[in-house]
C-alpha cells in the first residue's frame, strides 16, 4: 500500500559540481527536495520505490549504481558500473545527500518509458504498490519544457497552462486528473514526466477519483521554472499524520 510520495524533478544542475557558480541559484529547489524526502522517511516506509523516466521500462536493484559523467562531471552514486538512467541516478543523488531522520528503509529504481502507454503506466504502479506493506515512492518528472522562448523546445502557449494543471494536481495529490493525462499533448509540451506521474497515481490506487478522499493529501513545496523548463516538488502523506 502507497503510504507516502515525493515528486521532485531531476535537472543535471541540481547537482552542484555540475552547476559550477550557478549552483546556488538552486538552493530552493534543493532544500524543496530534501523537505519532500524526509516526509518520506516520516512515513514509516518499509521501502522507498525510486520512480523516473528513461528511453525504456527497466527495474533496478538497490545497489544500482549511476554516473552523471553524460553531463559534464563524473558524479556517481551507488556502487558498480553506472546503469541507472538520468532521473534515477539524480533521485538517487538527492536521497543520498537529504540527511534522512531515522534508519533509511530499503530502496529499488524503477525506470518507467517515457512514452509509455497509459496501460503500461497502470500496470507498474500497481506492481510498485505491491512491493511492501508500506511503500513510499519517490517520483522523479519534469514539468513541461516549451514555457518560455528559452526553452529546449521554445515557447508554446499551452504549455503554462498545463504546467499550473500538474501543479494543482501534484500539489492536492490529485490521481484523477493525473490518470487521465493524455500522452500526446505530454509529448506535444515536452513533458518528461507524464509517464511518472501517471504511474504515480496507478500506484495510488484510485484511478477515478481524488486521492485525498482516499486518505492521502498533497502539498506543493516548490514551483518554477528558472531554465525554460517545469520545476515542480510536492509531497503526498497520510491524511491523520501528525
Amino acid at each position: 500500500m502507497l503510504v507516502a510520495a515525493a515528486v521532485c524533478p531531476h535537472p543535471p544542475l541540481i547537482v552542484p559540481e555540475l552547476a559550477g557558480s550557478a549552483a546556488s541559484e538552486l538552493d530552493p529547489l534543493r532544500t524543496a527536495c530534501t523537505e519532500a524526502l524526509r516526509s518520506l522517511v516520516r512515513s514509516g516506509p518499509d521501502v522507498i520505490v525510486v520512480l523516473g523516466g528513461a528511453d525504456r521500462s527497466a527495474s533496478y536493484p538497490g545497489d544500482a549504481a549511476g554516473t552523471l559523467r553524460p553531463w559534464g562531471v563524473d558524479v556517481r552514486v551507488g556502487r558498480g558500473a553506472p546503469v541507472l538512467p538520468l532521473s534515477l541516478t539524480v533521485g538517487r543523488w538527492l536521497l543520498d545527500r537529504a540527511e534522512l531522520p531515522g534508519p533509511v528503509p530499503a530502496a529499488r529504481f524503477e525506470a518507467v518509458a517515457i512514452d509509455a502507454p497509459p496501460d503500461e503506466c497502470a500496470a507498474l504502479g500497481a506492481k510498485i504498490a505491491r512491493a511492501g506493506d508500506r511503500v513510499a515512492v519517490l517520483a522523479m518528472g519534469d514539468g513541461s519544457a516549451r514555457l518560455t522562448e528559452k526553452s529546449p523546445g521554445y515557447l508554446h502557449p499551452a504549455a503554462a497552462p498545463y504546467d499550473e494543471m500538474l501543479a494543482d494536481a501534484l500539489g492536492n495529490a490529485r490521481v484523477d486528473r493525473l490518470a487521465v493525462l493524455d500522452p500526446a499533448e505530454a509529448a506535444d509540451l515536452w513533458v518528461a514526466g507524464r509517464a511518472v506521474f501517471q504511474t504515480l497515481a496507478a500506484a495510488a490506487g484510485a484511478r477515478d477519483e481524488s486521492i485525498a478522499a482516499g486518505g492521502l493529501r498533497g502539498e506543493l513545496l516548490y514551483q518554477d521554472a528558472p531554465y525554460g523548463v517545469g520545476y515542480l516538488v510536492a509531497r503526498w502523506s497520510a491524511a491523520d499524520a501528525a
